[in-house]
C-alpha cells in the first residue's frame, strides 16, 4: 500500500512539473489554445491520481492509529516521493517537448484527441518516441534573464507548492492526534487546505505567469524570459516539497488543534 501511494504520489508531481514547460511550446509554436487542450489530458491524470491518493492515505493513518504507531517515517517517504517525481519530471523535460510539440502538431491535423492516444501506443511510434530521448543541457540555463522574473511570485510558488504537497496528507495525519469522535473531521480538512491552495495559485501565481507568457508570445518580450520563468518556477516547486518536510508535523498538530 505505501508503495502504491508513493508511486501515485511520483506521477501527480510528474505531471505537474511538466505542466510548466507547456508554456516553452506555446509560445515557440504560437499554437497556445492547442496546446493547453491537449494538456488538459495529462491534467486529467494527474487529477485522477489525487482521487486515489486520499484513500490510501487515509487507509494508511486509520491502521496507524488502530496499532497505536506514529506514522510520520512513512509519510515522510509520501512527500519525499513528490521531490522524486518533480526531479523525474525536470530530467524528461526536453523529451517532453518534443513529443509534446509533434502531438500538438498531429492534433492539428486529426482533430481528435482519441486518435492521437492510439496512435502514439503503436509499437513503431513507441520506438520512434524512445530515439528522441533528450536529456537536459547546462547551456539552458545560462544567459536567462532570471531579474526578469518577480521575486514574490517565485515565494508564493514556493509557499502554495508546500501548502499542496502536504495538504491531504497533514489532514489525515491530524487524525492521528485528535479523539475518536473528531477522526472525520480532521481527515475532511484536506479539501479545504488543497482548496485554498489552490485559489491562491489561481489568484496570485497564474495570472502573473500568464502575462509574461502572452507578452513572448506578442513579441513584447524574449522568448528567454518564458524559459527563465519556467526554469524559475520548476525550482521553486522542488524547494516547496522540500519545504513540506519541514511544515508537515506542525502542519498537522496545528490542524488537530482545533479539534481539541
Amino acid at each position: 500500500m505505501l508503495l502504491g501511494l508513493m508511486v501515485l504520489t511520483v506521477l501527480i508531481h510528474l505531471v505537474d512539473t511538466l505542466s510548466y514547460s507547456v508554456r516553452l511550446n506555446s509560445v515557440k509554436s504560437g499554437k497556445f489554445a492547442l496546446s493547453m487542450s491537449l494538456f488538459n489530458i495529462f491534467v486529467l491524470v494527474s487529477r485522477t491520481a489525487n482521487m486515489f491518493q486520499a484513500p490510501l492515505i487515509g487507509t494508511l493513518i486509520g491502521i496507524s492509529i488502530a496499532k497505536e504507531i506514529d506514522p510520520l517515517k512513512d509519510i515522510r517517504l509520501v512527500i519525499f516521493s513528490a521531490t522524486i517525481g518533480t526531479i523525474i519530471g525536470i530530467l524528461f523535460i526536453p523529451t517532453f517537448l518534443k513529443l509534446f510539440a509533434i502531438a500538438v502538431n498531429r492534433l492539428e491535423t486529426k482533430g481528435s484527441v482519441p486518435s492521437i492516444v492510439v496512435e502514439a501506443l503503436s509499437v513503431s511510434n513507441m520506438k520512434r518516441m524512445l530515439k528522441k530521448t533528450t536529456k537536459p543541457r547546462k547551456k539552458m540555463f545560462y544567459s536567462l534573464r532570471y531579474r526578469e522574473i518577480p521575486k514574490r511570485l517565485l515565494i508564493l510558488n514556493t509557499v502554495i507548492t508546500a501548502i499542496y504537497t502536504i495538504g491531504v496528507i497533514s489532514a489525515y495525519y491530524a487524525a492521528y492526534f485528535v479523539d475518536e469522535e473528531f477522526l472525520l473531521a480532521a481527515a475532511g480538512s484536506s479539501g479545504m487546505i488543497n482548496g485554498v491552495a489552490t485559489i491562491l495559485l489561481t489568484l496570485l501565481v497564474d495570472p502573473q505567469s500568464a502575462i509574461i507568457t502572452d507578452q513572448a508570445l506578442r513579441k513584447k518580450r524574449p522568448y528567454g524570459d518564458v524559459k527563465a520563468l519556467v526554469v524559475m518556477l520548476i525550482g521553486t516547486k522542488l524547494l516547496g516539497t522540500l519545504i513540506g518536510q519541514i511544515l508537515i508535523y506542525p502542519a498537522a498538530i496545528l490542524i488537530a488543534s482545533f479539534y481539541k
